[in-house]
């Protein structure tokens, strides 16, 4: 039995000065770029154009080394302009790309893609409608390999294997001359070439090896060239038991820095090789990994290892009567990857995001697994974080690529006082797992449990959620579980691949499926009307056991708080892709499925936050909402009001009845709807007021920017006072007003088409934190925040009178004594007129304006005169915020002395203490274990501080 894995080679129209390009002679490459919008892009009349290149070894044209900046007018591969259009640039290849002597002696390809300036266009090579690198070959002498047609072949031992050889010599496919064939570098034969190609045997097959076919022209030309495949004998899988509590993917060994156990499901599949950098990606029978009787998992103890030494390694999956058009072999990175290089996205990660990267190893392909034994453990600050209740959650949503210019961790880190002086209190971190390319939003995720790199370094992120712990702020990422994208391992393993691309799919056919029909894994098609990517079939235990083992790595190695799960609705295997009846409607197998999830969450962490964007029917979602409550967990459901908060922005005559910002109106028993008015998903509030908001009065035209964003304010006090978790959509709270389809390239709007685009940090280059407008609305939002997270009433009853231009909000909490804050009014006037409002407060006396932090303005009239974008918020008593002395939540504990301003003690031991001012900014914490009787400083500043101990 012999199978081949083939593989394509592919050519381009790009001009060069030469015959051959030579690796150690200058050489001109000119392109033509092509202006029209095609499959591939164009390049629509740039300023600049650059090439990005890079070389390599046959096996991949960019192994060696990349040069290029995408992105950055830098300079670097910028192109010259010619007088006919054209554009040029002159390389000596070996300088060019800073060749070692080794990589000299074996570079083989040249890669190149040509782009404009800012990287927003591209052109490449345009192959049938699917979009490709230009790929071309180092030399004057190419030896082309056309039986195998492969750089792998798998044999039983005692096979023969004939060889089929073209000699090209610059460019004519007719010399004849002659080969020489070498087989672990040992000389095996000799032929001279005939009519149509050079042709050798190799005989009795019975060791993997290397296979080098030396090919020299006729005529005197002395120099040769050669191509390279290798041999797999099929292995004997040994049966031998896994160690015990062993996990897929690497399992460390605890004090032995020298070992590390590798464990894949693989069902279905014959044999599994690792090859890595400990076999110079050249693994053998000692690298055939081992099949466990009980479990069926493959494994393999990798040994001599170096503590702290990086290793790099990929699963080589053998199946040798695969799925029609599967390959029988898939080289993949492993699926429980923590870390990953990928030689496509890496190069464009900057030094100052990511230092230190590790080397994606030469001459491979696809993506790598980072091993490395004796990793310097993170050490925690804060070991003990007290979650803020679900009931007090502000929930700030982040997509940290368009958070500010680095695009990273640190950014974040850099702005934490942002976030405190907001008053948040947990941040919502849109996908940071692995994904595919660089400038995205991270739904297009490959690894579930590996780190984009584009952002930073596993302790960079640690350090972010460290330093939000400190500070009293909830980290929660979003998973994307409801499917993967065409790198992730799972797909590719059980890949339909026609075309033979090493990708899945058919290029000459994009309705063909991905999938193919024995994967374990995925459908083959969606089960449901919003899919993306290849949808993950959650009623397979495999692809339980891959949740639930993603989920405790986040939450264990992460000190994660909380996941937002992306479309829930895609849980289901009931329904079909273009069913959307079938989609939106109640589903039993995913209510179940996902409180199966959310149990598992708690399990690990009692206090997690789960959190569904599901969007869907009330009846399912007060399933998830009221599960377990009588334990308070409860699932919070993602609820989206953008539609009815904008009309009122607007001043429009749309439906402004957003009464199911509130959970009662949905069927919840408690505050489990985190509502919200703007997100990542839908336009800017502040965009439309701008283009479509009422211009009818000149005195108060909501299209102009400053009267718009005199109204932000009021919206901020009918959104986050309703009880419950709130979120704002990062910006929000400093009125953006840039369009969610701005296109990167040139600020224009492309209506869906630029919606993923990265957007410009106009927040951060114009300084609006010192615009009085814009730093009005977050002042406003950090006071209103700061009463919804510390007074009790808040997490009380309340109703909501909406509908029309002047909104109500009711809240009260009847447990408290009407001599503290236990009734809280809002109103609002949206309207573009002045109007008068009743006051009807339910308590006689005078009722304090909350939003005044000094106390001094009360009202006790029936009615009040609100002008356009004008709101209210009145209390009955003042807020505890506004408070000189030191308020205790706890009446077990005694704070002395009391009022102070520099130092206090307590009579009790505690876990956690602190301290926060009159905003209720945290300003210190105290996380370690104490004794009674300890004296703590205590930052002291404006009207005092509020203690907090647990």
């Amino acid at each position: 039995m012999l199978f081949i894995i083939a593989s394509v080679e592919i050519s381009a129209q790009v001009s060069f000065n030469v015959n051959a390009i030579e690796v150690d002679e200058p050489v001109t490459i000119t392109v033509a770029i092509n202006t029209a919008q095609n499959s591939c892009n164009g390049l629509s009349n740039p300023a600049k154009v650059y090439m990005h290149a890079g070389i390599g070894d046959k096996s991949n044209a960019f192994g060696f080394n990349v040069i290029g900046n995408w992105g950055l007018d830098d300079g670097v591969g910028e192109m010259t302009l010619n007088a006919n259009g054209t554009y040029s640039i002159t390389i000596t290849p070996q300088t060019y790309f800073d060749l070692t002597a080794a990589q000299i002696n074996t570079a083989a390809r040249i890669g190149m893609v040509f782009r404009n300036a800012d990287g927003t266009q591209e052109l490449k090579l345009n192959q049938n409608g699917a979009c490709g690198d230009f790929i071309f070959p180092i030399g004057a002498v190419q030896v082309k390999l056309t039986q195998p047609t492969s750089n792998l072949v798998v044999v039983n031992s005692g096979d023969n294997l004939t060889v089929r050889a073209v000699i090209d010599y610059q460019g004519s496919t007719t010399i004849r001359g002659t080969i020489e064939v070498f087989y672990n570098n040992t000389s095996i034969a000799t032929s001279t070439c005939g009519t149509p190609a050079c042709v050798a045997t190799i005989t009795n097959i019975t060791e993997s090896g290397e296979v080098r076919i030396v090919g020299t022209p006729p005529n005197g030309v002395t120099e040769t060239n050669e191509a390279k495949f290798n041999v797999i004998v099929v292995p004997t899988v040994v049966t031998e038991t896994m160690p015990a509590e062993m996990q897929d993917g690497i399992n460390y060994i605890a004090n032995d820095f020298t070992k590390a156990v590798l464990v894949l499901a693989a069902p279905g599949k014959d044999f599994v090789q690792v090859a890595g950098s400990f076999n110079n990606y050249m693994p053998t029978e000692a690298h055939t990994m081992k099949k466990d009787p009980s479990s069926d998992k493959f494994w393999l103890e990798i040994s001599s290892l170096t503590a702290n030494k990086i290793e790099t390694y990929q699963y080589w999956v053998f199946d040798q009567s695969p799925a029609t058009n599967s390959p029988n072999l898939v080289k993949t990175a492993d699926p429980f990857s923590t870390l990953v290089l990928s030689p496509f996205d890496d190069p464009g990660i900057p030094e100052t995001t990511y230092p230190n990267m590790p080397t994606y190893p030469e001459g491979q392909e696809r993506e790598v697994t980072v091993l490395q034994t004796g990793q310097t453990t993170y050490n925690w600050m804060v070991t003990n974080f007290e979650k803020p209740k679900k009931e007090d959650l502000i929930v700030y949503e982040v997509l940290i690529r368009d958070f500010d210019a680095n695009r990273n961790y640190q950014d974040l880190i850099d702005k934490i006082d942002y976030f405190k002086n907001l008053n948040i209190n947990a941040i919502h971190l849109m996908p940071v797992m692995e994904f595919e390319g660089n400038e995205s939003w991270g739904y297009n995720t490959s690894f579930h449990m590996a780190l984009d790199k584009f952002y930073g370094t596993e302790d960079k992120l640690k350090e972010f959620i460290d330093t939000c712990h400190q500070n009293g702020i909830a980290v929660i990422l979003d998973v994307v579980l409801n499917h993967a994208f065409g790198r992730n391992p799972l797909v590719r393993m059980w890949m339909n691949d026609p075309d033979n691309d090493g990708w899945g799919g058919d290029s000459n056919n994009s309705s063909a499926p991905i999938i193919s029909n024995d994967s374990p894994y995925f459908n083959i098609s969606a089960r449901h009307s919003y899919n993306v990517g290849e949808d993950l079939n959650h009623q397979n235990s495999l692809t339980q056991e891959y949740t639930r083992r993603v989920l405790k790595h986040w939450i264990e190695d992460f000190k994660i708080d909380g996941f937002r799960w992306d479309l829930t609705k895609g849980f289901t295997q009931n329904c079909s892709g273009g069913d959307e009846g079938c989609t939106n409607s109640y589903q039993q197998d995913r209510v179940d499925l996902l409180k199966q999830y959310a149990d598992y969450s708690w399990s690990l962490d009692t206090d997690h936050y789960v959190i569904f964007e599901h969007l869907g029917s009330d009846n399912e979602e007060q399933q998830w909402a009221n599960h377990r409550e009588n334990e308070g967990k409860g699932i919070m459901m993602w609820g989206k009001m953008t539609d009815e908060y904008n009309e009122l922005t607007m001043a429009n005559s749309g439906n402004k009845n957003f009464n199911r910002m509130g959970h009662k109106s949905r069927g919840f028993a408690k505050p489990r709807l985190m509502g919200y008015a703007e997100s990542h998903d839908e336009e800017r509030l502040m965009y439309k007021n701008i283009a479509f908001g009422n211009n009818s009065r000149a005195s108060h035209n909501v299209r102009d920017l400053n009267t718009a964003l005199s109204r932000m304010s009021a919206l901020g006090a009918v959104t986050l006072t309703i009880p419950g978790p709130k979120m704002i959509w990062h910006f929000g709270d400093l009125g953006m007003d840039t369009s969610i389809f701005t296109c990167a390239s040139d600020g224009s709007y492309d209506n869906d088409g630029c919606k993923l685009d990265t957007k410009a940090q106009p927040q951060w280059a114009n300084n609006w934190l010192t615009t009085a407008n814009r730093k009005k609305i977050y002042n406003d939002w950090s006071r209103i925040n700061a009463l919804k997270i510390n007074e009790a009433v808040f997490e009380g009853d309340y109703n909501i009178s909406s509908g029309s231009l002047t909104p109500r909000i009711d809240i009260f909490n009847t447990s408290i004594p009407e001599t503290e804050l236990r009734n809280v009014i809002v109103l609002a006037n949206f309207d573009v007129v002045a109007q008068t409002v009743n006051t009807n407060f339910p308590i006689e006396g005078a009722w304090v304006d909350l939003m005044d932090a000094s106390n001094s303005t009360t009202y006790s009239a029936n009615t009040i005169t609100l002008q356009p974008g004008e709101f209210k918020i009145f209390g009955n008593q003042s807020a505890t915020l506004s408070t000189d002395a030191v308020a205790l939540i706890r009446d077990i504990l005694k704070v002395y002395p009391n009022p102070t301003s520099s130092a206090f003690s307590l009579s009790k031991d505690v876990l956690a203490v602190s301290v926060y001012d009159v905003t209720g900014k945290q300003v210190k914490e105290f996380t370690k274990n104490i004794i009674k009787n300890s004296n703590y400083s205590a930052i002291s500043g404006r009207n005092g501080f509020l203690l907090k101990a647990s």
